[in-house]
């Protein structure tokens, strides 16, 4: 895999990938990280801590593994996301690296799961395409302490982790702010009318002023 080629999608990239074909060729993957909470911490150990608390928890047990990344959004926000993202399954997030970028592909899987792949190598061969990257939200203390947990694993080398930690954080955003979500109700239901050009534009400023923070 060439990640360090990059050219420009063209802008009929969307009605050329269908939702039908993205779903039969998508459904094989299979999920790297845990994919229930309890496989990662003993929840019945953080009953008693305050959101807070299990907040700090989760950041500082994440800090210590190798290329995986934990971060937390409210118990509305992790709520929303599944619920949306459960209705609108798939999205595209672009990685900027100095005058290019490349694409990737992200499929939700049920329940609180998002998979991550190289566009290009979807074009090139559906059914082979694998996943570059995988998040998931648990909402398991989403009721009874607000806070939903969010885990990232960053399995291809050939993305840098504060890479993927950005592409986690605008795939959350897209499904957690309104102003974002349209695009991704676009994309799934309209996609002949997604301006991918425009969406490419924002996405670049939007890395530029995340890092210049």
């Amino acid at each position: 895999m060439k990640m360090s080629l990059f050219r420009r999608i063209p802008s009929n990239l969307t009605p050329s990938v269908s939702r039908k074909k993205m779903a039969r060729c998508m459904s094989g993957f299979s999920f790297a990280g845990p994919k229930k909470l309890d496989e990662i911490i003993k929840t019945e150990l953080l009953e008693d801590k305050t959101k807070s608390e299990i907040a700090d928890i989760w950041m500082a047990y994440h800090e210590e593994k190798d290329r995986v990344h934990g971060t937390i959004v409210s118990g509305e926000e992790g709520k929303l996301i599944l619920e949306r993202a459960g209705k609108m399954k798939f999205f595209i997030e672009p990685i900027f690296r100095d005058d290019g970028f490349f694409m990737l592909l992200s499929q939700f899987q049920t329940p609180s799961h998002f998979l991550l792949a190289y566009l290009e190598d979807f074009k090139m061969d559906p059914n082979r395409a694998q996943p570059l990257m995988t998040f998931s939200v648990f909402n398991d203390l989403a009721e009874s302490h607000k806070v939903s947990l969010v885990r990232c694993d960053v399995i291809n080398k050939g993305i840098e982790e504060s890479e993927g930690v950005r592409v986690m954080q605008n795939v959350l955003d897209a499904y957690r702010l309104d102003e974002d979500f349209t695009r991704v109700e676009e994309f799934n239901e309209k996609p002949t009318t997604f301006d991918v050009d425009d969406f490419i534009s924002s996405m670049n400023q939007k890395w530029k002023d995340d890092g210049s923070q």
